[in-house]
């Protein structure tokens, strides 16, 4: 499928100023070459200057008229296949620049020819045309844009020719050609050859061939293989051509009948089925250095003729192949010719059409069928570049996209497709960018930003339109009449049109693509794809580090990247989970993502699986995933409309809200917790947040709002406020601990994480711990709870008084009763209350409370109050015999070292066993001679 978008890819056009009908022309990196038609015999070269001006830089005559020419980059030459006398001729204008610069000496030498002879340092500013002689005319040739070889294309044969630099001497180096290599093919007369990197694309009217020439160790090898190649698949043997010809053979009787092969495609190993063979015949002289080759099949495609209600379409022939090779990024671009050879391939594409389908295929790692082109119209000729295909018919100019940036960014870089990269699938459908009006457009090529296109107009043209049904029950004569009229018709132009920037064209895309935006299609995702794709083509030119908009080119990349990120994050989408690496890859932080979820009209833009996705997998894999959480909770305070809203004046949770509570509830603390503070929110409305959002009743308290109270103690610094949530969590404590009710979730944070984090909750006193762990042990379900509330009691942040009437249900509760009561009655100085209850219920923890406690102003209650009552209880019970007196020796021990002899004795019980206080008395006494 094709999309048609009405976008503007062509900018400004111009006419070239030509002297001379143009038959033929071509482009180097900043010249435009034209031929005159019939018997001119003379080449017109034009400078292409900012915004496609054209500059005459002069004109050289040519041996022939010229018939093709094709420019080679690498050694800046002109080749042409020309025409005089009824024969045909391939030649090469070496320095031609000279003679356009009103030079009149010309060398003309056979390939080959000994430099030293023909060169000196006089005549080194002089053109040179090289004559390459051939066994066969010349039918077709390509200029491989990597090293400057070439290859011609001739009756059952191609020739290969490799470009040499002869240094005649430290002043003078000049070029020639040395033809290394012949492939013979049987019964292939080619009408179009792409040549580039040793990949070969050759078409017949009807067949595609892409072969690769590969490099073996020797010329043994290359005999052998050539061998093979040219017997493979014998008929019969079950190849596709033995198929046919059996076929074939049996209907020979049918002569009412027309015989057609059917369409054929063979990828990759599969394509030397096609049982073409292929000899290889090395032409070169025999050395160390000679390369020996094989071949290798990648491709091979048969079309079948199209059948219409009147017969077979006579005009149905494959034209417009091409190779195109994307470089690896940095590779040098100099025009010198010394270091065009260094530029290194990372990705090879092959294109070809018929008059109403394109094909473009990858044929550098995996040979590939990337994209088809269906074209409104008959096309006559079709030019690729790595950011458009350029298609003209009889009446337009049309500007398809493509997907070469896309697979070649996956050749490029093994991350894309991960996590942590995307980048728009090689299988996106293209679309057509423009469909611009021309009259009579005849041929067409491409080089930077501009586009030559030759127009000629019919009589018809001028006249008026040719009648549908004329044209259809006679194609074949309107063809020939149509070219018939074009070569007598004045009506021509050669036009240089120029296609915008890059940049230009992507703001188009994206302000085009916010059409799409509120309908949520894939159209919008679609169109955004497009500008990120070419956007990517234009950072992977090698030129591009260079370039003087490289920063609002990457700047237009991130961007493109943030734009998709919001598409896969808000549309309902197979493909949600490219949020995450597109987010990634625009360079955004959590907070600015969250920024980008609400419109400029301050209204909440609605979300999908992506954005939680992008989410939870950013939390995840982040080293400090608190410090992120807070960061990002922090960017709700921009936009509380993410979480809540208000519905009647009652403020309830967003759909986005509910996702978080699902996926990151700590997250969405953290955001309801930044609006508290920063107030967007009151304690009582996200008391209502979180029931609405919990499905709790109103009396009914869920985990997360006592998540977000105990959040919200951590960074509190309102008194009121405080006091109110350490009531309100010591409460809740209170009634699961009292209910041994367990939490429906599992608490955000632990009782160590307060502690760790909050000086509300203090460590938990060792007397407390030492309680605890005597008797039975407390239901394993719910010590949270318990440690959370006696960190909270333990520290002096709460108000004793006003919780006493809370903790009331645990006073007798065990020893977790016993605890809650001493930690209360110690907050309000009752240090001899809880001696006592320590005393009745845990006799061992009293010397661990007073040791603990009873320091200071309170220190007294040792002696006033623990030593009588150990002595006293020590007499009166059997029970905990052994702990009481354990007890009693640790409390005279610290009474001896705080009272004077005299006071020390007063203390001592009269009837006590002076045996065991004897140590005691000694200790004070030698005490006291010390000092």
């Amino acid at each position: 499928m094709v999309q048609l978008y009405n976008l503007h890819p062509f900018g400004s056009q111009r006419v070239v100023p030509c002297g001379q009908e143009p038959a033929h022309f071509c482009c180097g990196p900043d010249v435009l070459f034209v031929a005159g038609a019939a018997a001119s015999c003379r080449v017109e070269v034009f400078a292409v200057r900012h915004e496609g001006r054209c500059e005459p830089l002069g004109s050289f005559a040519t041996l022939g008229s010229v018939l093709h020419m094709a420019h080679s980059r690498a050694g800046d030459y002109l080749l042409t296949i020309e025409e005089k006398s009824k024969a045909t001729f391939l030649r090469a204008y070496m320095n031609w620049r000279c003679m356009s610069a009103g030079s009149s000496r010309v060398c003309v030498r056979m390939v080959g020819h000994k430099m030293e002879e023909s060169y000196s340092e006089t005549l080194k500013e002089q053109m040179s045309v090289v004559e390459m002689p051939l066994s066969d005319p010349p039918l077709c040739v390509s200029c491989c844009p990597v090293n400057g070889d070439l290859l011609v294309g001739c009756k059952n044969k191609l020739v290969m020719f490799c470009l040499k630099y002869l240094v005649i001497n430290q002043n003078l180096t000049v070029l020639d050609f040395e033809r290394t290599l012949i492939l013979h093919i049987d019964d292939f007369i080619p009408t179009e050859v792409a040549f580039c990197a040793r990949h070969i694309a050759i078409t017949t009217e009807l067949d595609v061939l892409i072969l690769k020439l590969e490099l073996i160790q020797s010329a043994d090898s290359t005999e052998q293989y050539a061998h093979r190649v040219s017997t493979l698949e014998e008929p019969g043997n079950g190849s596709v051509k033995g198929e046919d010809l059996s076929t074939h053979a049996l209907q020979l009787e049918l002569d009412e009948f027309i015989i057609c092969q059917k369409p054929v495609e063979l990828l990759g190993e599969e394509s030397k089925l096609c049982e073409i063979p292929i000899t290889l015949e090395s032409t070169e002289l025999a050395t160390e250095d000679t390369k020996h080759f094989q071949v290798r099949y990648l491709l091979f495609r048969h079309f079948a003729p199209d059948q219409s209600p009147f017969g077979f379409c006579e005009e149905m022939k494959l034209h417009s192949v091409q190779l195109l090779p994307i470089y690896q990024k940095g590779s040098s671009v100099t025009a010198h010719e010394e270091t065009e050879t260094k530029r290194e391939l990372l990705s090879l594409f092959c294109f070809f059409s018929l008059p109403h389908v394109g094909y473009l295929y990858s044929v550098g790692k995996l040979v590939e069928l990337i994209s088809t082109y269906q074209y409104s119209e008959k096309s006559e000729q079709a030019v690729l570049s790595p950011q458009f295909l350029h298609v003209i018919t009889s009446e337009n100019l049309q500007c398809f996209t493509v997907r070469c940036s896309a697979a070649a960014a996956r050749d490029e870089d093994p991350y894309i497709d991960t996590t942590a990269k995307a980048c728009p699938p090689v299988a996106l459908d293209v679309c057509t960018l423009r469909m611009q009006l021309f009259i009579g457009p005849r041929a067409i090529c491409h080089f930077k930003n501009h586009i030559i296109l030759l127009t000629k107009a019919n009589t018809e043209d001028i006249t008026g339109r040719r009648k549908p049904t004329r044209r259809m029950l006679s194609r074949k004569a309107n063809s020939i009449k149509s070219r018939t009229d074009s070569e007598s018709a004045p009506g021509w132009n050669l036009y240089i049109i120029n296609t915008v920037s890059t940049i230009q064209l992507y703001r188009e895309m994206v302000d085009y693509s916010r059409t799409y935006e509120n309908a949520k299609t894939e159209s919008c995702i679609h169109l955004l794809s497009e500008a990120h794709l070419l956007v990517r083509a234009a950072i992977m030119d090698p030129g591009f580090l260079k370039s003087d908009d490289k920063e609002e080119l990457l700047r237009a990349f991130r961007e493109s990247c943030a734009f998709l990120g919001d598409c896969y994050s808000r549309f309902d989408t197979k493909d949600y989970h490219l949020a995450l690496p597109y987010y990634r890859m625009a360079g955004l932080s959590m907070t600015e993502v969250l920024e980008r979820l609400v419109s400029e009209g301050d209204e909440i833009q609605t979300y999908e699986r992506g954005f939680i996705f992008y989410l939870t997998h950013s939390l995840n894999e982040d080293i400090n995933e608190e410090l992120s959480k807070t960061v990002l909770a922090s960017g709700f305070t921009e936009q509380p409309k993410l979480l809540r809203q208000y519905k009647e004046g009652i403020v309830i949770p967003t759909e986005f809200a509910v996702h978080l509570k699902e996926m990151q509830p700590g997250l969405l603390v953290a955001a309801i917790v930044a609006l508290h503070e920063n107030s967007k929110i009151e304690l009582e409305e996200a008391d209502v947040f979180f029931k609405i959002l919990c499905n709790n009743s109103e009396n009914a308290v869920p985990q997360l709002l006592v998540d977000f109270w105990e959040a919200l103690l951590v960074v509190c610094s309102q008194e009121d406020v405080l006091q109110e949530l350490l009531l309100r969590v010591t409460s809740q404590y209170v009634w699961r601990i009292s209910k041994k009710q367990l939490p429906e979730t599992k608490p955000l944070k632990t009782t160590e994480d307060l502690i760790n984090s909050c000086n509300r909750f203090g460590f938990i006193f060792p007397w407390v711990t030492f309680i605890m762990s005597t008797g039975s042990p407390p239901d394993k379900d719910y010590p949270e709870d318990i440690s959370k509330l006696q960190s909270l009691l333990c520290s002096q942040s709460i108000n004793i008084t006003a919780a006493l009437p809370i903790l009331e249900p645990l006073i007798e509760a065990g020893n977790v009763g016993l605890t809650i009561h001493v930690l209360c009655s110690t907050h309000l100085g009752k240090y001899e209350d809880s001696i006592d209850q320590l005393l009745k219920r845990c006799p061992a923890a009293a010397v661990l409370y007073a040791q603990h406690e009873l320091k200071d102003d309170s220190r007294a209650v040792w002696w006033n109050k623990l030593l009588p009552e150990l002595c006293k209880r020590t007499r009166l019970t059997e029970n905990d015999y052994p702990v009481l007196i354990s007890s009693l020796k640790e409390t005279l021990s610290v009474v001896a070292m705080e009272l004077e002899l005299r006071d020390f004795l007063s203390l001592l019980p009269e009837d006590g066993t002076a045996a065991f206080f004897l140590p005691h008395l000694l200790h004070c006494s030698q005490r006291k001679l010390l000092t």
